[in-house]
């Protein structure tokens, strides 16, 4: 399979002298396209800081990001907005929809963003409509985000995360505000997507959520310790996790 992801001697280092502290200390990752990867650490681990430069949320102090081919390590805050909406979408753990708006509405604002690719209106509800009915929510298109449940927010932030049809799915502790009901529903959501060749690298402190994925990157002191199938069980070393 196509490398997506691939990251070299990556590192992240805030502050300095005696407050130096290096979040990443030379993280090498590989993920090839279709992937289903978990990334797994104790609080102060590293793997947010991971996740914001995978991201292209933050850029890394020293090192090299490839992102579907192109190094993404240093460009400008301008440039790496562009690169997030035609090659990312994002799953937040708050779900991050815009509470005046409409399901619909929250669905079609990626497109709105895209200087690349001049979408009409027409064009662009549709597709939004289509999104969502991908997800199970083609008859709650006018809803406020307050009007559904949970479960049905984050699957309105699935189909915002689609839309774009971006070749990576990030998922940011996408179940960390579900029941377990709603877990288990936008899991399903997300090995559909798997399933039809979608890429997703997920962060979850949930070892029952890290096992849905095919790998699981542990992190620990700003470096990868272990990256395998059933590798959730290494990173559960320590009793605080984030």
């Amino acid at each position: 399979m196509e490398t997506l992801i691939e990251t070299h001697e990556l590192k992240k280092i805030y502050g300095q002298g005696d407050a130096t502290v290096h979040a990443l200390a030379g993280v090498d990752v590989r993920v090839k396209r279709g992937e289903f990867v978990a990334i797994m650490g104790p609080s102060g681990s590293g793997k947010s800081t991971l996740m914001n430069i995978l991201g292209c949320l933050d850029s890394p102090t020293e090192g090299e990001y490839l992102l579907d081919g192109r190094d993404v390590s240093q460009l400008s805050k301008n440039d790496l907005a562009v690169v997030r909406n035609q090659k990312l979408g994002f799953i937040f753990q708050s779900f991050n929809l815009l509470p005046r708006l409409s399901t619909l509405a929250n669905v079609m604002l990626p497109m709105l963003y895209n200087p690349d690719d001049e979408i009409s209106d027409d064009v662009a509800r549709d597709r939004a409509i289509a999104s969502l009915e991908a997800v199970g929510l083609g008859s709650r298109l006018h809803h406020l985000p307050s009007e559904i449940s949970g479960g049905q927010q984050q699957r309105v932030a699935i189909a915002r995360a689609l839309v774009n049809n971006p070749p990576l799915i990030l998922a940011d502790e996408p179940t960390g505000n579900l029941d377990t009901k709603s877990s288990v529903e936008i899991m399903d959501i997300l090995h559909k997507l798997h399933n039809d060749g979608g890429t997703i690298v997920m962060v979850t402190h949930e070892p029952d959520i890290a096992q849905h994925a095919i790998r699981v990157i542990c992190v620990r002191d700003g470096l990868v310790v272990s990256d395998g199938h059933g590798s959730e069980s290494l990173c559960m070393g320590r009793k605080e996790m984030a």
